[in-house]
Order: structure tokens, then sequence, then C-alpha cells
């Protein structure tokens, strides 16, 4: 059986596609950098991370605010022009609900790039995606943001037709599908094409505790749409609602206690070589009761089958997102698994890291010193512009992060460390730095949450400039920080922090993504002044689920 969820941690939105015998899944990444990654898979059961699409040379993502940047991407095949497409949104601004976004089209004909120049497409709402018609259109569908009063909220799917040759949409994107159920917050548009119809599958209920996958189908691409009888498809609420009225897409009333996934929604469905069918989808893990969801929206998978009137089910007859799912019967193939251990003895960063809004490579070298990477200090961790910040997405509450770290700061504008992040406004940072209090080098915490930023002076405690072994332990609920000289006898430093507050539910600031670990440094002098890490050890037991309420 295949345990959902298949990507854990940070992996919202999933679009999957084949080519041949070879399937991919692309999934957002806001404000994070590289964008978009690609998981590739024979088997549809062991999945490798396999390539990004963007860079910070076609987007530049710098200044955004948390939960902003690229949205939603839509990956797809088209055979006859041999061609993959990448169609995503750049979240710019959601001020006073306006949802600035630009969209945009790239294309390349091997998944591992070049990719194309970016194209721009539309600005009228987010979640854009194409369907390749069989007789060569491309259509491009999306939510049609709604900004009048007294017009329901978020809007409505909409479609404009795309020329290749004149790379740009053809006239105004034009009202299609307002969705079939009444939980409102229509979004995430896929259109398909099999026997004829038109099938127009979306997100309702918002991406929180009433989200689903719902369908519906047309023999003009135009519409009109019929919904699909059984609606929602795919959730983790059986049942109907009416919350059309209610623009706010979290939603915890739906919470059901009585399912491992919550917030199921946001679907792409594939058909396999052997005529099987199945649907990605997110979903989450909250903390309960707290309803706070620190690995973000993870991706999860059905089984799906077509009934014999041309409507798309779970292949149990259920449409309550399952934990465990029936394998393909492709045959199996693994692949390589991103690594507990990183010594940095590689030629080249591996492609598991991210970093907040500018590309890892850009500060963090792992040719400067052999079996090192070295990361070049530049702005506080608050900042939204250049910070540097090496990441990874956080797959299980239950963690230990080990590093061991060289650095001598010179004044008190220096630090490097292990931090756990969130955002920009939420973070803890265990660091060595400059204190001109103790005319040296010392460790300490320091603690935004929301924002607010608190330095524990009580844990501040001089250290020699020889290397320092840094631990984040993670323990469902709790967390601590560790440190030592030797690497086996280490000393507990701080307070336990609380693991729930890393969450779009707790965060003021930020919301959609999920909780990184990593490593850090800052120089707010001369952006010049490193640190050098001689490993990123990362253990996660990824089998364990989020504690039930009883549990710590």
């Amino acid at each position: 059986m295949i345990k959902n969820p298949i990507f854990k941690g940070f992996n919202p939105d999933p679009c999957i596609c084949r080519k041949g015998d070879d399937y991919y899944i692309a999934v957002s990444t806001f404000e994070w950098m590289p964008g978009i990654p690609i998981y590739h898979s024979k088997d549809m059961k062991n999945w490798e991370l396999y390539t990004h699409v963007l860079t910070d040379e076609q987007v530049d993502l710098k200044k955004l605010p948390s939960a902003k940047g690229i949205w939603a991407p839509c990956l797809t095949y088209c055979e006859e022009e041999d061609l993959f497409y990448v169609v995503y949104g750049v979240m710019n601004s959601m001020n006073a609900r306006y949802f600035d976004v630009d969209n945009y089209l790239v294309t390349a004909k091997d998944i591992r790039g070049p990719w194309s120049e970016p194209v721009y497409l539309h600005s009228a709402g987010f979640d854009a995606s194409i369907l390749h018609d069989d007789d060569g259109r491309k259509w491009i569908v999306s939510l049609e943001w709604e900004t009048r009063e007294g017009y329901e909220k978020p809007g409505v799917i909409c479609l404009v037709e795309y020329s290749p040759k004149e790379k740009a949409v053809v006239g105004y994107p034009k009202r299609i599908w307002r969705g079939g159920t009444d939980r409102g917050c229509i979004e995430a548009p896929h259109l398909t094409k099999r026997n004829g119809y038109y099938y127009i599958m979306c997100a309702e209920g918002g991406t929180g505790y009433n989200h689903c996958v719902t369908m519906g189908r047309s023999k003009n691409v135009w519409g009109p749409y019929e919904g699909d009888p059984k609606n929602p498809i795919v959730t983790s609420v059986p049942g109907e609602s009416n919350e059309r009225h209610d623009p706010d897409h979290l939603k915890p009333k739906y919470f059901n206690p009585d399912s491992v996934l919550q917030k199921s929604g946001h679907g792409s469905y594939v058909e396999t070589s052997l005529g099987e069918v199945y649907l990605v989808h997110l979903c989450s893990r909250p903390f309960a009761p707290e309803l706070r969801c620190t690995l973000g929206r993870e991706t999860a998978i059905q089984k799906m089958e077509w009934t014999e009137d041309g409507w798309l089910r779970m292949a149990d007859g259920d449409n309550l997102a399952k934990e465990y799912v029936e394998e393909s019967k492709l045959p199996e193939y693994p692949v390589p698994q991103i690594p507990d251990f990183d010594d940095f003895d590689g030629e080249e960063l591996g492609n598991w890291y991210y970093a907040p809004r500018i590309m890892p490579q850009s500060f963090a070298d792992v040719k400067a010193r052999p079996g090192y990477v070295r990361i070049r200090g530049q702005e506080s961790r608050t900042s939204l512009n250049k910070v540097s910040i090496l990441a990874r997405k956080l797959t299980s509450v239950y963690a230990t992060v080990t590093t061991k770290m060289e650095y001598k700061p010179e004044v008190y504008q220096h630090s490097a460390g292990l931090i756990i992040y969130y955002d920009n406004m939420n973070y803890i940072n265990l660091r060595k730095y400059y204190s001109q209090t103790l005319g040296g080098s010392a460790l300490s915490i320091i603690q935004l949450e929301n924002g607010e930023k608190t330095e524990y002076l009580d844990t501040r405690i001089a250290v020699e400039d020889v290397p320092i072994y840094l631990r984040l332990r993670i323990e469902g609920r709790q967390l601590w920080f560790e440190w030592s000289y030797d690497g086996e006898n280490y000393t507990r430093i701080g307070r336990t922090f609380d693991t729930t507050k890393f969450s779009d539910e707790y965060c003021k600031y930020g919301e959609f993504t999920g909780t990184f670990v990593g490593l850090t440094c800052a120089d707010r002098v001369l952006h010049k002044h490193y640190a050098d890490f001689d490993f990123f050890s990362y253990e996660a037991d990824e089998e364990k689920g989020v504690p039930a309420p009883e549990e710590k």
C-alpha cells in the first residue's frame, strides 16, 4: 500500500502529468527558491525530487511578503509538440483583497530544462492552468478574482484562448463555472478532455478544513458545464455544506477528527499506461485540538476509476481521502531519496536546499572549502530581501537536526548558526555571535514570534572560537536546542518552545507554506563575513504522524 502523504512537509497544490512511462508532479513554492519542484516516478509509488523550474533569473521575489510569490503551477505535456508546459502565477500583493497576480507560461523539451523565457498570460486571477485541445488550440482556465461588493467571493472560473503563435491570450477571459457544490471559495481549475467531454476539476470550500475536489463536464469548452452528481469526489469532510457567503478559506469548524488527512483538495489526475487513474491533492496533518499544521500543506494520492457514465470516482466508492491507497500495478522502480546526512563533499549543492526569495547558490558555496558549505552572511533573518538561510523542508514533527560549524564573529552584527523558520516574522535561531558584553564569541537564542523579537539573554554563554556542534530537537509539540564541543556530550541551551506555533494558523504574517530547518549566517555590516559548516544531519521519523491530543 501507498501511505499518504507521499510528499511530506511543504508540498502544496500538486499537478501531475505523464510522458510515456514517466510521471511528474509539480508543487508550489511561494517565496522560496528555487521555484516549482518537480518530482519524478515510474511506478506512482517511489518518487524522487528531480528538478526545479524557476530560478531568481526568471522571477524576482525579493521584497515580496511571505506567502506571496509562486502559486499553483500547472505542469502538462503536449505530445503533439513533444513539449512540457508550466503555467504559474506570481502573487505580488493581497492588500485589501485585491490579489494582484501575474500569470506566466514557460516550456521545455526536457523536463530538466532549459526552460523558455516566461510568457505573460494575464492577471485576472490565480491558479491558471492550460489545456492542449485535440484540434491544436490551447485554453487557459483560472479563477477570476472578484473584488466588487455584492458579488460572490472569491470569484468564478474563467476561460480564455491562448495563441502560441502570438504568445498571448486572445481577448478577455470569460466566466464559465461557479462550482459543483455550494461550499464556495472555488479555485484550482484544471481542464482535461476525454471521450468528447471537457472535464473541469476544481477545488472548492477554501484551502482549509472544508476543502474538496469537484468535477463538472461539458461537450463545449465554453460550457455550460454540468456538475458531477456525487460532488465532491475527494474531501476530508464528506457531506453537504453551503458556505458561498463566507470567503474565509480556513473554516476550522469543518475539522474531521475521524480523518488523518485534513484539508484535502486542489486535485489533478493522470491515467497510467495500464489504464489506472490516480489523483494527487494537497492535505494537512494538524496538531489537535490546536488545529495548527506545522508541516504545512502536503501532497497525497488517491486511486480513482471512471464510471460507466463517465464520472471520476475514488476506487473504493467513497469520497473520503485515505491515508493508505492501493499501489499501481506498474513495475516497481526505486529512485534516489534525499539523504539524511550531507557532508558537502559534492561538486554542487543538493537540490533539496531552499532559501527565502533568492537562490541558495548566491550565498552558499561548496567549492570554496572542499567538504564544507561556506555561507556568506547578508541581511537579518527578518529581511524580505537578501537573507542567507540554507534550509530544507521539515517532514516530521519528530526530528533531530545537527551541524558542525566553524565561525569567528568579529562585530556584534555578525552571527551564524542553526534555525527553525516559518517566515521572516516567525523563527528561532541558535546563533554564535560577537558579544560586546562578554568581549568575545558567545552562543544565545533569539526568537521572532509574529514579529515580536525576544533575545534570550539568560541563554548567553561564552564559547571558544573552535569548531562547535549545534543541534535542534523536535519532539512533537516541544522543541529545544543543544550544543557541544565534541559532538558527543551535548548541553541543552534555553527553554522549550512550542512546535505548533510554526503554522499557517498561528503565524499572522504568512500562510500557505510550511516549516523549514537550516543553516544561517548574517553579516549586517559588509555582507561578506562567512561561516563554514562541515555537515548537515537531518534525522526525521516520518513513520510517526502528528501526535494525538493526549500525546506530548
